[in-house]
């Protein structure tokens, strides 16, 4: 399944919203440094669809805010 991601960084809490079928806005407690907020966001995500983070792979975005991810059910 491929999902479109918006990630917000430095947020207060940590929470998933669903914006449409396959786009989601991601808030992560991690600042987007030497790749915190990439690694936190792939457990977030692997967390909420109760998969390995093995299975989560970031497709393109890896230095934006925006990004594809392939989660692997």
């Amino acid at each position: 399944m491929i999902i479109q991601v918006k990630a917000k960084t430095q947020s207060k809490k940590e929470s998933i919203e669903k914006i449409s079928n396959n786009t989601y806005q991601i808030f992560l407690h991690e600042t987007p440094e030497k790749g915190k907020a990439n690694k936190a966001l792939i457990k977030l995500l692997a967390d909420n669809f109760n998969i390995s983070p093995s299975r989560v792979k970031i497709i393109s975005g890896l230095k934006s805010k925006n990004k594809v991810i392939n989660i692997d059910k």
